[in-house]
């Protein structure tokens, strides 16, 4: 780089680029491209090699084995190495100067970011699972409340960014980089508390500030069970580049990974993009429907499938949807306002509602996807059309009106539209949250007034899904939704009354739908050569113990411990969650994050271990966490965190 930090890569190229040059494809991550992250790589990078383009991996500085120390997400030092790196590669003689950026989460989000700087070889991106909008629509916060995801994803990179570099690549310098990020790297879940509404903070790097900075074409790409799909509805109603969407029902991958019967041959896809971006090919890909999607059919929540077909758009909005009103009384959902009594209806809901709603960004794994919801409806006011005479499909953002009122000044309210089957499972099918002070907005929210009627809107994620006839629509509402998102800061009243509105975007068959080609099933390069030493552990489980009247949620997430064969370095990573609160007192919920992670080759062994643990009052959030790091059996480093942070109408 410019002030003389090295960046660390990985590069695949074609044989014979001495003499033919090719373009490039860049993936830049603080994802670990030696250990942690090298299987996925190989799996991905090398399938581009072998199709014709460089393939580029870097460490993010601060990361893996690059200098420096990584203190937080989308730094300007971070987007301003991106740009230097593409301008670097696009000079290299194995390149034609035409590069492209891909990235998952992390990735897709700088892709965009470095999309909208003057990066004059970046040719076209693919971003997958990533926000234009990094308050409204990322891991921190939705609808104005907190994700406890906030404090999960924080405990993530708190455990990566404790790792040293290696020293068969650095050198001796290891273990002085390895104090420099332990010492340096920081608690990023005390910055992004520090930031509870839409401040300057989060409109860095939101490329929604200014879609026209953005000039080269973008392929966006999410999943059904992903948190980011919002996004890509955005991008393609106002971005004014070349765009394409593509939607499976996947969660939290890249679309070559989604499991049996849900992944496709995103490779090919990708391919096919650059292709006509990089290499200028005329293969139709700009001529082909904007949207491709996953319209999911009706199935039980007890299993991990997601049946359905694919169906295009050839723009967004659509002028194929329909919005169709239906108003609430109690427990019902009417076609027809008329003769809808005037009640009202109260609910304030226990903590428990929100046990069974999966993980924000889910991996689409049997853990994490959001449960039979029928336990959650227990605690919520609940709403029900009569079986339904014929399908109703949708495509779009539901929304919901009501006239409330509220007693507390700070409240929230969670909403889901669920799928009733005749056996009576409920399927959570889309949701939306919101901090009811933040009812005009998340840079300025304001308290509300006891006793006040506000009447309000709140918009639901994005879905494509079919409600099957004989099957029933269901609205759910509640006043919490733990461990999904931290509570308010006291237990809050809803006073609801009738005739709101629940506004569902309805899309009519399309015979066209029909004739869309095979999009294929998943094709991967061959992987790097590892050693199974010890297999995943994937547990999500729910106790209530009856004598104290304690709740907790504990999630067990360790991945594969496996040795990389080629440079004969054992890697692990554990991980527990624990989310819990006693007797329903909103005072005693609580998060907790360990993780240990251990790099070993001969001699060399370390092994790291941070904890953080996150409560709260009715005026403050309390974040405690340490970070242990051995070298062998020697702790070499310790660090303790105690920090108070006023809540702010949160």
């Amino acid at each position: 780089m410019p002030d003389g930090c090295k960046l660390a890569a990985k590069i695949w190229l074609p044989e014979g680029t001495e003499e033919k040059p090719v373009p490039a494809v860049l993936e830049y991550i603080p994802y670990r491209k030696r250990d942690f992250k090298s299987i996925r790589d190989s799996k991905i990078h090398r399938y581009f090699a072998q199709n014709g383009y460089a393939a580029i991996r870097v460490d993010m500085r601060g990361s893996g084995d690059s200098d420096g120390v990584l203190e937080d997400e989308y730094l300007p030092q971070e987007l301003n190495d991106g740009a230097e790196i593409i301008e670097w590669i696009a000079s290299q003689p194995w390149c034609t100067g035409n590069v492209g950026m891909i990235g998952i989460s992390w990735g897709g989000f700088n892709a965009l970011q470095i999309a909208a700087k003057d990066t004059p070889h970046l040719k076209a991106i693919i971003t997958v699972s990533s926000s234009d909008d990094r308050y409204a629509d990322d891991v921190h916060y939705m609808g104005g409340c907190m994700l406890t995801d906030n404090l999960s994803w924080a405990s993530t990179m708190f455990s990566y960014n404790s790792l040293p570099p290696d020293p068969a690549i650095v050198g001796n310098k290891w273990k002085e980089m390895w104090l420099d990020r332990l010492e340096g790297s920081g608690l990023w879940l005390k910055k992004w508390l520090q930031h509870q509404r839409r401040d300057e903070y989060w409109k860095h790097a939101s490329v929604a500030e200014n879609y026209e900075a953005i000039s080269c074409p973008v392929f966006a790409v999410s999943g059904w069970a992903d948190g980011y799909s919002n996004t890509v509805f955005r991008l393609m109603e106002n971005l004014q580049v070349p765009r394409k969407a593509l939607i499976g029902g996947w969660g939290h991958k890249y679309p070559n990974f989604g499991g049996e019967g849900i992944g496709i041959d995103f490779l090919r896809e990708a391919t096919r993009w650059w292709d006509r971006w990089l290499k200028k090919i005329d293969n139709g890909v700009d001529e082909e429907p904007r949207l491709r999607l996953w319209m999911q059919d009706s199935v039980s929540p007890l299993i991990s499938s997601c049946p359905g077909r694919w169906i295009a758009e050839n723009n967004w909005p659509s002028a194929k949807i329909e919005n169709q009103e239906f108003y609430l009384s109690k427990g019902r959902i009417h076609l027809e306002e008329d003769e809808i009594k005037n009640e009202d209806m109260r609910i304030r809901s226990p903590l428990s509602v929100g046990l069974f709603a999966g993980k924000w960004y889910s991996y689409s794994e049997s853990t994490d996807l959001p449960h039979d919801q029928s336990e959650e409806d227990g605690g919520s006011l609940v709403f029900d059309t009569p079986e339904l005479e014929e399908d109703i499909e949708i495509l779009g953002s539901p929304e919901v009106e009501l006239e409330l009122e509220s007693d507390q000044p700070i409240a929230m309210i969670a909403l889901r539209l669920n799928d009733v089957c005749r056996e009576g499972t409920s399927t959570r099918v889309t949701y939306g949250l919101l901090n009811l002070a933040h009812r005009d907005g998340n840079e300025n929210p304001i308290v509300l007034e006891v006793g006040n009627t506000y009447r309000i809107c709140i918009k639901m994620n994005y879905v494509a899904q079919n409600f099957p006839a004989g099957n029933k629509i269901r609205l759910s509402i509640s006043t919490s939704y733990w461990p999904f998102a931290w509570p308010s800061p006291e237990p809050a009243a809803l006073t609801i009354k009738s005739k709101g509105k629940l506004i569902l975007p309805v899309r009519p068959k399309n015979k066209e739908d029909d004739k869309l080609p095979d999009i294929g099933e998943p094709v991967l390069s061959e992987p790097i050569r590892s050693t199974l030493l010890e297999p995943a552990k994937r547990e999500w489980t729910v106790q209530h113990n009856l004598a104290t009247n304690e709740v907790k949620q504990q999630i067990i997430n360790n991945d594969a411990f496996l040795r990389l064969d080629d440079i004969n370095l054992e890697i692990g990573k554990e991980t527990t969650e624990v989310y819990s609160y006693l007797n329903n007192n909103y005072n005693t919920v609580r998060g907790e994050v360990e993780s240990t992670r251990s790099l070993a080759r001969g001699d060399w062994k370390i092994e790291t271990l941070t904890r953080t643990v996150l409560t709260s009052t009715p005026t403050h959030f309390q974040i405690r966490a340490i970070l242990d790091a051995y070298e062998g059996d020697t702790r070499i480093f310790s660090k303790s965190w105690d920090d108070l942070i006023p809540r702010d109408m949160m």
